[in-house]
């Protein structure tokens, strides 16, 4: 019998006051239920918030070396469980073994970096204009901040939302995405065993239309950090400045990998490839559109239909190359946008499809889908799908790849693949996402540099991750101290 999962309230483990909840299971196979979950109502996240505010004074008054120490303590604890949270970030997620293996991984990086970043904060010294006087900066916590996470990076996301709010002094309540709300509360589980304080940190399942709206609507919470679609992430930081909250909200992208007649074409296959069809897609990151010069079109559009036609499919336990999407809406949705590329005049090149053979009837399998003869009007090259979907745009020169590039409401990442060192340099400059890469996917991210997009990938406020991730969380006091 699959287990019941409570939430994380004042230091204690608890029901929702609803006396409901709600199943997640394996997108692999529908009939493994992962658990159930409280299904919590805004009372609940107004409780978990007013635990938060009360303890926020006590923990910003804990010594940063103490507030690092419980930090690095949970990542030692959530190290000692990699096996198990791989096993069932896969089980609930989808992931393959290995890219959940990874993500796992990422979490306990983020909890040591930041165990370390919570001695540094403190402030800055200047010199003062006038004789006898010190001029300083002092760091605060902001104080109490609402945190909601998406379902396809489930520990990772809500790792590196935590980390730096707990060394910063703050206090927390965190949503996480109903699809996979079970290996974030493995977080809140290790942190209470490192001896968090009670309240410090709170984790409240159920839906954005109670949980969340209460985490970007209750007076007592000063900032509101969210990860997801770039609908529900400007609804948010709409309604989170209404009484002035401060508002980091990373969203969509639709990520463009350039293609340029020097690039080694194989190489170039591996790298668009791996950034499309990697996590299923399912990345905020992903490679949507690959903008390839005319003079190497047709034969990378061949090698790529045949990389994604090589693919082992199949749950992500078995460790395959591409896992199932999480759900059957994600699998509508990119149908859905598989019927749409063929109906503007896009060539389906390969996938495209439901996998219903027997081994994939209990789960979400799609093809890995391969559009060639895009055009940068059309939709599949303007919105975001968010699965194994690649569009292939051809263009005649850089100068039309990098506008094409540009030629979308997203800017999150990008990448290009050349051997030319001007044509590097030039997409630097003047790409309009907040990550460029030259000869490497869009995907995959370092822990300690700031992660953010432009237009309507972000708010555009603070980025996250690095000593930018701490900058949200803190406010800043000038002191003039005289004699």
């Amino acid at each position: 019998m699959s287990q019941t999962y409570r939430n994380y309230c004042n230091g204690e483990w608890v029901e929702s006051e609803s006396d409901n909840t709600f199943s997640v299971n394996n997108p692999a196979d529908v009939e493994d239920i992962i658990g159930h979950f409280q299904l919590s109502t805004a009372a609940d996240a107004n409780q978990a918030i007013d635990a938060a505010s009360a303890a926020q004074p006590e923990w910003a008054a804990t010594p940063g070396a103490e507030r690092g120490k419980i930090l690095l303590e949970t990542a030692s604890l959530l190290e000692d469980r990699m096996d198990e949270l791989t096993k069932t970030l896969s089980r609930e997620e989808g992931k393959t073994r290995s890219e959940a293996a990874g993500e796992v991984q990422r979490a306990v990086d983020i909890f040591y970096y930041y165990a370390e970043k919570a001695r540094d904060f403190g402030g800055t010294i200047k010199s003062p204009s006038e004789p006898n006087m010190e001029l300083y900066t002092k760091s605060e916590p902001l104080g109490t901040v609402g945190l909601i996470t998406p379902w396809n990076y489930p520990i990772a996301i809500p790792a590196w939302k935590l980390a730096p709010a707990l060394a910063t002094g703050n206090t927390v309540v965190l949503k996480p995405a109903s699809e996979a709300p079970r290996v974030s509360q493995a977080i809140f589980e290790c942190l209470d065993k490192a001896g968090l304080p009670g309240g410090v940190a709170n984790y409240v399942t159920g839906s954005g239309s109670e949980v969340g709206s209460a985490l970007h609507q209750h007076d007592n919470i000063d900032g509101v950090s969210f990860t997801g679609s770039t609908t529900v992430g400007t609804m948010v930081a709409q309604s989170a400045a209404d009484d002035l909250k401060r508002v980091q909200c990373e969203m969509g992208g639709k990520n463009p990998t350039i293609v340029m007649p020097s690039a080694d074409l194989d190489e170039a296959v591996t790298i668009v490839s791996s950034g499309t069809f990697g996590t299923t897609g399912q990345s905020c990151t992903a490679t949507s559109r690959a903008i390839v010069h005319e003079d190497i079109y047709n034969e990378f559009t061949q090698l790529i239909t045949e990389y994604a036609e090589s693919l082992d499919i199949g749950p992500g336990l078995e460790d395959p190359d591409m896992g199932p999407h999480v759900s059957q809406a994600e699998v509508k949705s990119t149908l859905d946008f598989v019927d749409v590329g063929k109906k503007e005049g896009a060539t389906l090149e390969t996938g495209g499809s439901r996998l219903t053979d027997k081994q994939y009837d209990n789960g979400h399998f799609v093809e890995p889908t391969v559009f060639s003869d895009v055009t940068s009007d059309m939709q599949i090259a303007q919105e975001e799908i968010f699965g194994p979907v690649l569009s292939i745009i051809e263009v005649a020169d850089f100068e039309e790849a990098l506008a094409v590039a540009n030629d979308v409401q997203f800017g999150l990442s990008s990448s290009i693949v050349t051997q030319n060192l001007t044509e590097a340099n030039q997409f630097i400059d003047d790409i309009e996402a907040g990550v460029a890469k030259v000869n490497e996917k869009t995907t995959g991210l370092e822990l300690h540099v700031p992660f953010g997009g432009y237009k309507n990938s972000s708010t555009n406020t603070y980025r996250e991750q690095g000593d930018a991730g701490l900058d949200f969380f803190t406010t800043t006091k000038t002191v003039y101290l005289n004699y």
